[in-house]
Order: structure tokens, then sequence, then C-alpha cells
């Protein structure tokens, strides 16, 4: 049996503010922690355990109600603690009650500790993570609209389903949804090896799957289309088609990786780089058509390869962005140009060159080879003893197919 309740310490000195404790008990066992709260002894309801009634219209009185509510709060999130340890079905004790509440005191709240882990996060250079996360908080926040952060003991499985249900409304498809709910997921995570909160698993109840979608790809003719495309008098166009080939010619390189290609990458006709998503190191052949491009664009005083960050040290990853936005702003022009029924992005190259291999017979292992997709359990005992020439075969037989 365990008794959680707010006690009054008056103060040794007359005319003094005396103190606010919780007092716990269980098993006998008392514990006294303190509430940080301070009121004068006619301002506290003994017998009842609470603060008198109010009555003052000055400042005084707007202290006194949000002590209220915050002593309110205090007692409910005890409860929670308590009601965790008991439905646990494990002995515990009253140093594990008290250790609990104060962790969960430490914390200053859910969503402040995720914008502290995206902000270290962004130190370690780890950007593509921290952007994401930002975005998952970005519409989290929308959902939770409260002035007040939410303690990370109020993540439960009730929270994450009026979140799915939230983001369905929105028209948000499954694997959006999952999108979330994975980040969410993962910042949880790490809050629990922290030991900030206790694991709920308030995930088990909501979809964090992937389900399988039809890629957006368009067939080998459109690509020829795109490439013989005279563009001349629209550079920004021509810039932004060069870049979708470009990715398209490297086997669907991701734009963030082209954009912090270097040209010490490029070695003794082979262009090495790793993916920045997985980390998995791959190797190309280089090949003319990606010559022909880069010999399009002054990029002497720069040591990228590619034309997308041009201010060297300056908030490179804004300008990757902005790169990034701008071309596929206008590639979905080109594609309205050019009557093709789906939006044309940079993500579009990748699929394709993945779709017309496809269309060419080679093999589904080399194509998870070529793309860097390791995560693919169906590959994965390719990887480690395909050779890279039949990848750098298969690339060739799509260009020159050109």
């Amino acid at each position: 049996m365990t008794t959680i309740k707010i006690k009054f310490r008056p103060s040794t000195i007359d005319g003094k503010e005396g103190s606010l404790y919780y007092q716990v008990i269980h098993n006998r066992i008392v514990r006294q922690i303190s509430t940080g709260y301070k009121l004068f002894p006619s301002e506290w309801a003994s017998e009842k355990g609470q603060i008198a009634r109010i009555k003052r219209k000055d400042n005084r009185r707007d202290y006194l109600l949000i002590l209220q509510k915050r002593l309110r709060k205090g007692m409910q999130k005890w409860q929670r603690i308590i009601t965790y340890l008991e439905q646990n079905g494990n002995e515990y004790h009253t140093a594990d009650i008290v250790t609990l509440y104060k962790s969960a005191q430490n914390n200053d709240g859910f969503l402040n500790f995720a914008h502290r882990l995206t902000d270290s996060l962004k130190k370690a250079g780890c950007l593509r993570r921290a952007e994401t996360y930002e975005t998952t908080l970005n519409s989290f926040t929308r959902f939770y609209n409260h002035l007040e952060d939410i303690p990370l003991e109020d993540i439960d499985s009730e929270l994450m389903l009026e979140y799915e249900n939230y983001l369905k409304t929105k028209g948000l498809t499954p694997n959006s949804t999952s999108f979330y709910m994975r980040n969410l997921r993962a910042i949880y995570n790490q809050a629990v090896e922290r030991n900030l909160t206790i694991q709920k698993y308030p995930f088990r109840h909501v979809y964090t799957g992937i389900e399988k979608t039809i890629k957006r790809a368009v067939p080998l003719k459109t690509i020829r289309q795109i490439k013989e495309l005279n563009l001349s008098p629209y550079p920004l166009l021509d810039y932004a088609r060069d870049l979708f080939l470009f990715s398209f010619y490297t086997r669907g390189m991701s734009f963030v990786d082209m954009a912090f290609l270097r040209k010490k990458d490029l070695h003794n006709g082979i262009l090495t780089y790793r993916r920045r998503k997985t980390g998995q190191q791959l190797f190309i052949k280089w090949e003319k058509p990606m010559q022909a491009i880069i010999d399009k664009y002054d990029t002497q005083e720069s040591p990228y390869l590619l034309p997308i960050i041009k201010t060297i040290g300056r908030n490179e990853w804004r300008q990757y962005k902005t790169a990034a936005h701008l071309v596929n702003q206008k590639l979905k022009h080109l594609g309205a140009r050019l009557d093709i029924n789906i939006g044309l992005t940079m993500y579009v190259a990748r699929h394709a060159w993945a779709s017309i291999a496809k269309s060419k017979n080679i093999s589904t292992s080399i194509i998870s080879e070529a793309m860097g997709h390791d995560s693919e359990n169906t590959t994965r005992i390719y990887l480690a003893s395909l050779d890279t020439s039949m990848v750098d075969k298969a690339n060739n037989l799509i260009i020159t197919a050109l």
C-alpha cells in the first residue's frame, strides 16, 4: 500500500513562509520530497491537505492559483508512477518511487529533450537525421498544441493513437504516418536509454511498418526526351535537367550525396562516395556523359564536383536544401513541358534507373548493389561477394541505350 500526501512545514521564523513537501509512505517506509514551493501558514488548510480557499484579489492570488494547479499535476505524476510500478507486477520499494519521480523532474519535457537531441546531432554532423527529427517534431507540436511541454511520462499508447488519428485526418498515407511514428519512437527510446523515463512501449499499438508503394519512375524513352530537349534559352531548367541526368547516370545517386561529392572522390576513373542515408560505400565507373555535365560548369575554385554548394564553408547544408528545392521546382516545370504524367523530381531519376535496369533484365541483386539498398534482406547475401564490374557493366548498358 502506497500513500502520497502534501504536507506543510512552518518556518522557524515568525512571519516567514513555510515549505510544502510530498510525504511518500510505502510498506511503512516514509520519505519526504520537497515540492520547491512555499506558503504562509494562513494559506494552507492542514486538515484537508491543500491550499486554503483563495479569497485574495492581488498578485498573491495568481501565485496561489498557479501553485494549486502545479500541485495537482504533481500528485497526478506520483499516481502515474505508482500505477506503473503496480501494473509491472514486480516488487518495488519507496526508493524506487522517489527515484522515478526525481528522474521525471530532472528532465524538462519530451519536446525540450527532443530539441536538445536534435541540436546535438547537428553538432555531431548528423544533419540529415537532425532534419528528419525536426520535421517530425514540427508535426507533433501542431498536434499537441499546448503552451507547456509534455512530460516524458505522459508519452503513452493512448497519446500515440490520438496522434496517429490526427495524421490520418490530415490525409497522410500509412507510410508517411509510420515515418513520423518511427522518428518519435527513436527519440523516446533515447530518453529511456538515458534513464529519463520508464519504457512503457507507447508505440506498440500504432503502425510503424512500411507498405509497398508504386515507385515513381519514367521509361527510357522519357529519359531520352529529357536529355535531348533544347534548354539553352533557360539556364535554370538546363541546370536542373543536368543534375537530374547526373543522378540517373550515377545509378540514381541521391541529391544530398551529389551535393557533397568532392573532386578527390573521383580517382583513376572511379567515383567513390559513401551514402549519407546508410553509410554504405559505393564505387561508380566514370562515364563520358558524367564528365560532359561536369565540363559545363565552372567549379575551378570549389572542392566540390558539382555546382550545388557555391559558397564554401558558409551554411553549406542550407545551400544544399535551397538547391534541392529549386531543382525539384524546375524539374516539375520541365515535366509539364513534356506532358509527363507524374511530378518530375530528383527522386524520379533514382527510381527510373531501377525500373529501366529491371526492364533490361538486370537482376534484382545487381540493382540493389548499384543503388546501395543494403537494407533489403533478399539481397544481402549477394552484397559481400558481388563483382562491382557487373554493376558498372549494367550502368554502361543503360547509358549506352540512351
